[in-house]
């Protein structure tokens, strides 16, 4: 492992003789991977973590959106097929050979033939399995499926030749097509369900900040890791001249978290809007923000959250609250994140399974329900979920970019908004989320 101090290449046996420091400048390394058990971090691989989730120390992020991305980086040391070809080779003639020769003093010269479609079975077996572990990616997910289908696929050919020319047994044929149709039937009805089944975290959040900590005491504090969001109840003074003003756009987040890390990677000012949270969020300045905001007729409101139930009611509350917007004719614009996002990118999304979520679904109102689609309400039914951070800063950054970019012409045939709402009370929702 290299020290990310000097550079310096140190094996175990370095880093053991030198009690956990570099041989060279004796800088103490946060990690050692020999003593971590399945989940294995050197210094340089968590050093480029950071560096590439605040985009070169560029950008704010927030302590479980470093959890996701570095889940993420783990993942993808997950099932490869190239390695499971290997793999499948050699215990196929070793276990064949072996378990076969122990058998053969009892099953005589079928055990060997015995043992080899145990093996088989026992293959498939695992990769199912695979298809549906919470424990990998999609990638690794979808690459168990293929191999099941190029399983069965070679148990059909290899099977059925040996049972008609070598064995000459119809029993054989039988058990051969029925393992290799499985098999293909499985790995094709996996391909199609993988990107909507739930992940579980390889590491808690507790192992994380335990890591953070030494990290940090080792190589000095983050200052791009966000802390939790302060409440300040206290008003701001703010110059009346100021005040004077007003927003075009609002950008109204579900929880304070998402809207603190907008507003600490200047989001408002780069894209000249307010930012706040249902929460009310920051409470210094929120209700001098939504009176100067309320003095604009053609504000735009740009809704996003979690895809949680609470998530989802975001954009009611602000059309059906008296603090919010009740009764005013802006423009509310869901840039989600929504179940027919999710369900139709189905693509890097880290979706969660609770069922405190179908609880909090089915308490959904009737209005809220009904603008859902059948699919959507299954999905969500199902305890399903996926959290805004699970994104990248510069991931979240970019689709709410997008979303205000969209909506400039809401009117024209190339909007990339649907209108969900009446007329007069306009509701739009981005289609793709990012």
């Amino acid at each position: 492992m290299k020290c990310i101090n000097c550079g310096t290449d140190n094996n175990l046996k370095d880093r053991t003789a030198n009690q956990g420091r570099c041989k060279q400048c004796n800088h103490p390394f946060a990690f050692e991977p020999t003593t971590m058990g399945n989940v294995k971090i050197t210094d340089p691989m968590f050093a480029k973590i950071l560096a590439d989730i605040s985009a070169n120390n560029t950008l704010f992020f927030t302590p479980k959106q470093l959890l996701y991305f570095l889940d993420s980086r783990l993942r993808n040391k997950s099932f490869k097929s190239l390695g499971f070809a290997g793999f499948y080779i050699f215990f196929n003639v070793w276990v064949t050979g072996f378990v076969g020769g122990i058998l053969s003093g009892i099953m005589g010269s079928n055990s060997f033939l015995t043992a080899n479609l145990i093996y088989q079975i026992c293959v498939v077996i695992y990769l199912f399995n695979n298809t549906n572990s919470a424990k990998l990616n999609n990638a690794s997910r979808k690459a168990s499926a293929k191999s099941l289908q190029r399983l069965g696929f070679l148990i059909l050919v290899v099977g059925i030749l040996a049972s008609l020319f070598v064995f000459n047994s119809y029993i054989l044929f039988i058990i051969v097509v029925i393992l290799g149709m499985s098999s293909i039937f499985l790995g094709t009805r996996q391909l199609g369900r993988v990107d909507s089944l739930a992940q579980e975290f390889l590491i808690s959040q507790s192992y994380l900040e335990g890591w953070l900590e030494r990290w940090q005491q080792i190589n000095g504090s983050l200052p791009k890791i966000l802390p939790s969001p302060r409440q300040e109840i206290a008003p701001a003074t703010i110059n009346p001249e100021v005040t004077a003003y007003s927003f075009d756009r609002l950008v109204v987040c579900d929880n304070s978290t998402i809207a603190q890390l907008l507003i600490a990677n200047n989001f408002h000012f780069e894209n000249n809007c307010a930012i706040l949270s249902i929460t009310g969020y920051p409470q210094s300045i929120f209700n001098t923000t939504m009176q100067m905001l309320r003095r604009n007729p053609d504000l735009k409101v740009y809704a996003l959250h979690d895809c949680t139930p609470r998530g989802i009611s975001l954009v009611h509350r602000l059309r059906s609250s008296d603090s919010w917007f009740l009764d005013s004719n802006v423009t509310i614009i869901d840039v989600g994140l929504l179940p027919r996002q999710i369900i139709a990118t189905k693509r890097g999304m880290f979706i969660q399974n609770t069922p405190s979520i179908t609880t909090e679904a089915k308490k959904l109102s009737q209005e809220i329900r009904q603008s859902l689609s059948a699919e959507e309400l299954a999905w969500l039914d199902a305890g399903n979920f996926v959290e805004l951070e699970s994104f990248t800063p510069q991931r979240l950054i970019k689709v709410l970019q997008s979303g205000i970019s969209g909506s400039s012409n809401l009117e024209g045939d190339d909007s990339s908004m649907i209108l969900i709402g009446d007329s007069g009370n306009d509701i739009y929702m981005v289609e793709s989320f990012g």
